[in-house]
């Protein structure tokens, strides 16, 4: 496994679990929960963007060495 492969898994659970937390939060009816609410579905975008650049990374590296 490299390190663009333990990259990609570190990126992909990040994700996961913002979006655990995420949906946790939106059941609570306080001001202060909607908020972190909000501030972890942006995070969550910001870690799925990061993911997707590794994954397009990745896929570059794995081809190039390929063939």
């Amino acid at each position: 496994m490299t390190l663009i492969d333990i990259l990609i898994l570190v990126a992909i659970g990040g994700v996961a679990i913002t979006l655990g937390f995420g949906i946790f939060g939106l059941y609570r009816n306080t001001d202060a929960s909607r908020n972190r609410s909000n501030k972890l579905m942006r995070l969550r975008v910001v870690l799925q963007a990061a993911a997707i650049i590794l994954l397009i990374i990745g896929m570059a590296i794995k081809s190039a060495h390929s063939g």
